[in-house]
């Protein structure tokens, strides 16, 4: 792909979080205004130059090239519940109205009596039917992974998102639990995703549009792994969360709930119709940015000049 990014409208944002998620209370974004729409270009504080290239290139592909044909005109989406208190946790599985649930457990700080008894509520809350899910960033090794995931395991899980690292601990963790595995961070990290079906690491396949360097690249990832999917944001505003929404709708089979549904996780938002789930699913739509919110979200000049330094020195590596 070619491009001129100064040819292009560039709109720095800053957006606080309701609850603090993967230890962050607020998201920075660099809008993209395009020939085919906008994209969203916004990595997490901690990645280099390096990995946020792919995030420029997904941010691109959006505004330059656009998004997939839809197959579908609505997403089935869980509702993501952070590392908050047990009252927290069933107030938003309740106020979601969603009938999957993904809960964030293994959070610095916390104990495992803090993750059991937010897992308990959300079942509470979701009810007997209800789907539960459990996402550990990669916290554990494989024995924590394997005492964790059977005291977890009482609550009925549906799978559990990278509990270990490596795909050597993936596989003998497989080998060790009944309950399904995901993989969110190896099929983003690993050269060759396809690596994760070939060895037998997962049971579902985590795919998030940003990380993966765009839309197609993800669709031709899903293809190529021939494992279940789910499609899930990175934190994104509405702008990045129509990104995954068009390659969920774009899929020929989606059996699982996905992980859509985190436009309410911010505090405000960059368009005046978010993309925010209704009685568990998101319309597959594309929403615009306001100007009037792109302007009240911008943040002071010398944050502002920082993020777009940040975006085009990830522009120098994909160039």
């Amino acid at each position: 792909m070619t491009f001129d990014l100064d040819a292009l409208g560039l709109h720095p944002v800053r957006i606080p979080m309701r609850h603090r998620f993967r230890q962050v209370d607020h998201r920075d974004a660099v809008l993209i205004e395009g020939p085919a729409g906008w994209g969203e270009f916004s990595p997490f504080p901690e990645y280099p130059a390096e990995v946020a290239a792919r995030w420029l290139a997904a941010a691109l592909e959006a505004a330059c090239v656009g998004l997939p044909e839809p197959k579908r005109d609505r997403i089935a989406v869980n509702v993501t519940v952070p590392a908050v208190d047990p009252d927290t946790a069933r107030r938003l599985v309740r106020a979601s109205k969603a009938r999957t649930a993904k809960v964030k457990v293994a959070e610095p700080g916390q104990t495992e009596g803090d993750d059991l008894a937010r897992l308990e509520a959300v079942r509470e809350a979701l009810g007997p039917d209800g789907k539960l899910r459990v996402d550990a960033n990669a916290a554990w090794d494989v024995p924590t992974a394997e005492e964790r995931i059977r005291h977890m395991a009482v609550y009925g899980l549906e799978y559990v998102e990278q509990p270990v690292a490596t795909i050597e601990e993936m596989r003998r963790l497989r080998r060790e639990v009944d309950v399904p595995l995901a993989a969110d961070e190896l099929i983003r990290r690993l050269p060759d995703p396809l690596v994760v079906a070939e060895q037998e690491a997962a049971d579902v396949v985590v795919l998030k549009v940003q990380p993966l360097g765009g839309p197609r690249r993800a669709l031709e990832v899903a293809q190529r792994c021939g494992l279940p999917v789910v499609v899930s944001s990175a934190l994104e505003t509405s702008v990045g969360m129509a990104a995954g929404v068009a390659v969920a709708a774009a899929l020929p089979d989606l059996p699982y709930a996905c992980g859509l549904g985190t436009v309410s996780l911010l505090a405000s938002d960059v368009v005046a119709d978010p993309l925010e789930p209704c009685d568990g699913y998101v319309e597959v739509r594309r929403p615009v940015p306001d100007p009037a919110a792109l302007e009240r979200l911008r943040p002071d000049d010398a944050t502002a000049a920082g993020l777009i330094e940040r975006l085009r020195s990830a522009g120098e590596v994909l160039t």
